[in-house]
């Protein structure tokens, strides 16, 4: 399983597959990202926690995704 994307490839995203469109950031443009979001979720800025919390949790349910983590999930109800 390959959770890199290049350059190129993340210039084409368009921003509704970003846990954070506004910033570009966590990409989730298939279940193996929305993963590595949930993963990377601790490096999230503080305030935009439930934002993504609240985007891992749609994208996850749009993949088949469970995610497991308590943090994401605590964040997602705020």
């Amino acid at each position: 399983m390959n959770d890199r994307i290049t350059y190129e490839e993340r210039k084409e995203l368009p921003d509704s597959v970003y846990g954070l469109p506004e910033r570009r950031e966590y990409p989730m443009p298939d279940a193996a990202h929305v993963r590595a979001a949930e993963a990377y979720f601790r490096y999230c800025p503080e305030e935009l926690k439930p934002k993504l919390a609240r985007a891992i949790l749609n994208r996850a349910e749009e993949y088949g995704v469970n995610v497991e983590s308590p943090t994401v999930l605590n964040y997602a109800k705020q």
